[in-house]
């Protein structure tokens, strides 16, 4: 078993840099479209075999150190029976939003290792078949509000702040709600086989920090704590906002997702030691070709100095046009640079 991404989320020293890639079994993989078809995103999740393939068909095409399960953050809304659809441009969608103390109120206890199986047994077949870590994944409470609370949502969010600032009780009771559900969820993929769990907090980048700190980091902190348990490591990931950093590590994680606004070697500055780094390559740098791209990798392992704790993937997630062979070209490229050699200075010598 290939097992570079596990003793780097621990900051264990590696040969060279474990690479994976959010979304690398999406849309930009040929082979994805044929086998997906016209279903969508949920549809493949509920069918084990076909989500077993699409997550491991990125191995045919780049020698990457993990696979991502395919699944969605919405997922755990089909596990509360809730009618939630992905449409297009709008992401996940239920037919009214819960928005109101009565509808929330209503909403009832689960478990995720019954209602969710389908998700399960994807990880257990995954297990069996491939060499790579399968990394599980859930949503944050606050990303996974700003579909629920509004739906479809807004582009500033402004429902879901409105109801975090308007009702904070009524918020906690919210979040506390999802928490523990997502947590249950986590372990269970924990147990089924995932080697790594990924908490996804794209939306987390809209929050001021003081409410982040507020009425979100207790809430993601129940989970990741709540993971130490369970024999894996984890990774907090958020997007959009480098002031959240702090708050970030304040609330748990073995590494910390970057995305592409901040430089790598200031975001481990503010992270301190102890934290391992996920990260932090525009996706957008994949379209503009192998030559462009493979230079910025390089800039990102340079700052990074070969010191351990690092995971290179993208800052969000992989955009459809992508060209799978520059793709495999930036995943040859990091896995040849001699992390000696970085150790040694940013430009690869041995001055001090």
């Amino acid at each position: 078993m290939n097992d570079l991404l596990i003793r780097a989320l621990r900051s264990e020293p590696v040969e060279r840099t474990p690479v994976w890639f959010m979304r690398q079994a999406g849309r930009s993989l040929p082979r994805y479209r044929e086998l997906k078809g016209g279903r969508d995103l949920l549809e493949v999740t509920r069918d084990p075999e076909l989500a077993a393939r699409i997550t491991a068909l990125p191995l045919e095409y780049f020698p990457v150190d993990a696979a991502v399960l395919f699944a969605d953050i919405s997922t755990i809304f089909v596990g509360a029976g809730l009618d939630v659809r992905i449409r297009k441009g709008l992401g996940p969608v239920l037919p009214e939003p819960f928005d109101s103390r009565g509808k929330i109120r209503a909403l009832a206890p689960f478990d995720p290792s019954d209602t969710l199986d389908f998700v399960l047994e994807t990880i257990r077949r995954l297990k069996e078949r491939i060499t790579v870590p399968v990394v599980g994944f859930i949503g944050a409470p606050f990303t996974l509000m700003t579909y629920l609370v509004e739906s479809p949502r807004s582009t500033d969010r402004r429902g879901t702040k409105s109801l975090m600032w308007r009702e904070p009780g009524l918020w906690r009771e919210l979040l506390s709600y999802w928490s523990e559900h997502l947590l249950a969820f986590a372990r269970a993929q924990a147990r089924a086989g995932a080697a790594a769990i990924q908490l996804f907090d794209s939306w987390a980048g809209a929050l001021a920090p003081d409410d982040y700190r507020e009425h979100v980091l207790p809430h993601s902190r129940r989970i990741l704590s709540g993971l130490r348990d369970a024999g894996v490591p984890s990774i907090h990931f958020a997007t959009g906002n480098p002031a959240l950093l702090p708050h970030l590590a304040a609330a748990g994680g073995d590494a910390i997702g970057l995305d592409w606004r901040i430089e790598i070697d200031r975001a481990r500055e503010i992270l301190g030691p102890g934290v391992a780094v996920q990260g932090n390559l525009d996706p957008l740098t994949l379209l503009a070709g192998e030559r462009t791209a493979t230079a910025r990798a390089e800039e990102i392992l340079r700052r990074v100095g070969g010191r351990p704790g690092h995971i290179f993937n993208v800052g969000h997630g992989i955009h459809p046009d992508t060209d799978p062979s520059v793709v495999k070209a930036v995943v040859d490229h990091v896995h040849s640079l001699d992390l000696a050699a970085l150790r040694g200075g940013k430009d690869g010598s041995d001055r001090p």
